[in-house]
C-alpha cells in the first residue's frame, strides 16, 4: 500500500464531511468541540487554552469518522502554495505549480484562535518542525 499526504481539495472535502458550514458541526465553535486558544476567541466562545496538542480521540469525530479536522495541529497537504484558487485543478488532484518551496497548511492548531480553524482557512509555510504542525495520510483504494 502506498501512503501520501492528502491534497488540499481532499482535505477540505473530508473536513467538511458533506456540510458547507465553517466547521463540520455548524457555524460556531467552542473549546469543547476543538483544541484552540480559547483565550483569543474572536469568532468563537471564550474557553479553555490547553497549551498543547491533545490525543486524537479527545474530541468527537466528524460524520465520516475523522477526528481533529478542526484544531489540534495544522496539517500539511501536498499542494504547492498559491494565494488563490485561480488555475487550481478541478479533479481533486494536488496543485504542483506555484511556490513549491511553500506548502499549504489546513485545519488550525492548539496555538491559534478559532478563525484559523475554519474549513476554508489556508496558509502557506516554507518549512518547520513545529508542535502546531502535523499531517494526515491517505491511501488510494482499488
Amino acid at each position: 500500500m502506498t501512503y501520501r499526504l492528502l491534497t488540499e481539495a481532499e482535505w477540505e472535502y473530508a473536513a467538511r464531511a458533506g456540510t458547507s458550514t465553517p466547521f463540520w458541526w455548524g457555524s460556531s465553535i467552542t473549546t469543547i468541540e476543538a483544541n484552540y486558544d480559547g483565550n483569543v476567541y474572536g469568532s468563537g466562545l471564550k474557553g479553555m487554552y490547553r497549551g498543547k496538542t491533545e490525543p486524537v480521540d479527545s474530541f468527537a469525530a466528524n460524520p465520516w469518522g475523522l477526528h481533529n479536522v478542526h484544531g489540534n495541529v495544522f496539517e500539511w497537504v501536498q499542494d504547492c502554495w498559491n494565494s488563490d484558487y485561480k488555475g487550481a485543478p478541478t479533479d481533486g488532484s494536488a496543485r504542483s505549480a506555484g511556490d513549491c518551496r511553500r506548502r499549504v497548511l489546513r485545519g488550525g492548531s492548539w496555538y491559534k484562535s478559532p478563525q484559523y480553524l475554519r474549513a476554508a482557512y489556508r496558509i502557506g509555510i516554507a518549512d518547520g518542525r513545529l508542535s502546531l504542525v502535523g499531517f494526515r495520510v491517505a491511501t488510494t483504494l482499488n
